[in-house]
């Protein structure tokens, strides 16, 4: 039936072919999961369904434990918006204890690397023979720094290039306006509700194709 904004609702209009669309979701107190009850079923059976296929009680504990901050003492339950990841020891805290003397922090872990450039030069330097040890070095240097050089240039390069496209991708982005169509007549409409209250007036209150 064709019903007006304010009778449109299951309830308001008192539909009686409500309970088949009506979506009913109960939290299984065993896994903390949703279940959802079938219209025309018995729940009793609905719930023997879950508790012998999907019911998993490993997971309730996962669901239901809440993160807190690892700081002794501290009882603060950390969540979106008062979580803070220490870039030290990459853990997270809560605001209070966001600062490394606050929560003790270890700090970074010493990077040791294997490659030493300068080693190499002092070793090619003593390992040469004295008239031939500075010219060899001199082209090593300059070959060294052409190719730096090169490098660098072409980092560049691409950098600006890569500003350039995203430039002009961020201008035509916020030049773009979203419009949504009626699938009935294919009429535009930048406001999703403006569009929901078109197809209820002009069409019968069906937004289906």
């Amino acid at each position: 039936q064709v019903y007006c904004l304010e009778h449109r609702s299951y309830i308001k209009h008192q539909c009686t072919k409500a309970d088949k669309r009506d979506v009913t979701v109960v939290i299984c107190p065993l896994c903390a999961k949703g279940v959802r009850l079938v219209p025309d079923q018995d729940p009793n059976i609905t719930w023997e369904n879950h508790v012998n296929t999907e019911c998993d009680p490993s997971n309730y504990e996962k669901v239901t434990k809440k993160k807190k901050c690892p700081v002794p003492g501290c009882r603060e339950i950390l969540v979106f918006s008062n979580t803070i990841k220490c870039r030290d020891c990459t853990v997270d805290h809560c605001l209070k204890h966001r600062y490394g003397p606050d929560h003790k922090c270890p700090g970074p872990k010493n990077l040791q690397t294997s490659f030493s450039f300068m080693n190499i030069l002092n070793g090619s330097k003593e390992g040469s023979k004295p008239k031939s040890s500075s010219s060899a070095s001199s082209k090593w240097t300059t070959s060294f720094l052409n190719t730096a050089s090169n490098i660098r240039a072409s980092a560049e390069a691409g950098v600006s290039k890569l500003s350039g496209e995203v430039n002009q991708a961020w201008q035509t982005a916020r030049g773009a306006v979203t419009i949504d169509v009626c699938p009935k007549c294919s009429r535009g409409f930048r406001d999703p509700v403006s569009l929901v209250e078109h197809v209820e007036r002009d069409h019968g209150g069906s937004s289906r194709a």
